[in-house]
């Protein structure tokens, strides 16, 4: 069986979410203490939604000096899963396994609700199993959440395939309508919205089910660190 490792910060509150999401689709999920420095026996590792060390002095710039992040960097390096949603984005882009930054919303206006997406690449973990311009719709719940870069990384995203997600209609003033972007490898993933707040109609929308099950289905069918299972 799959094994997911969820880390928790002090302030992550989306825990519990994305541990269920990852049960309901057949996997086992173990809560990490960010002080862990172990992450063997791992098929992916995910990086929840929440307000890691209270978001002080900007989100995810404290949490990057948690013990689990050299860890993180090192299962990344060596091909290992990684999903980063909303405050785990935030993480990743701090902690450098990510280009680029999350800053403040336009208006600077907390924002939530089901947003529409439009799957931009299928060449990441997160969105293997999906279709080029297929529509879905997750919710937001964010306040610096606008992804931002430079040119040069702009540049490099859009030749190296890396934007996954774009927002349909832009809600928070993201540059190019980027809602989600992978690493050059595809294995590591970060998206402001919550794919796990969207596994049932009865909530809303399964939609988020297509992106969490590709998540899964490369441990299942190439395993961890294996990039020949990205297509």
């Amino acid at each position: 069986m799959t094994r997911i490792g969820v880390v928790i910060f002090p302030g992550s509150n989306c825990e519990y979410d994305a541990a269920s999401a990852m049960t309901e689709l057949g996997a086992t999920a173990d809560f990490v203490w960010h002080t862990e420095t172990d992450l063997s026996g791992y098929d992916g590792i995910i990086l929840p939604g929440g307000f890691a060390h209270g978001d002080y002095l900007r989100p995810g710039a404290l949490a990057r000096f948690s013990p689990v992040m050299g860890a993180l960097a090192d299962f990344a390096a060596a091909g290992g899963l990684v999903l980063g949603i909303c405050n785990g984005f935030q993480v990743l882009t701090e902690a450098g396994l990510l280009p680029g930054a999350l800053q403040k919303n336009k208006g600077l206006t907390f924002i939530s609700g089901p947003t529409p997406l439009v799957v931009t690449s299928t060449k990441s973990v997160l969105t293997r199993n999906a279709r080029l311009g297929q529509r879905l719709v997750i919710p937001i719940n964010h306040f610096s959440g606008a992804y931002t870069c430079d040119d040069a990384t702009f540049e490099s995203l859009v030749a190296g395939d890396q934007i996954i997600l774009r927002y349909e209609a832009n809600p928070n003033g993201s540059r190019d309508d980027i809602a989600g972007i992978t690493n050059a490898a595809g294995n590591v993933v970060g998206l402001m919205p919550h794919p796990e707040r969207a596994m049932s109609t009865l909530l809303g929308s399964a939609d988020g089910r297509v992106l969490l099950e590709g998540f899964l289905g490369l441990s299942l069918v190439g395993g961890a660190g294996d990039p020949g299972a990205l297509q």
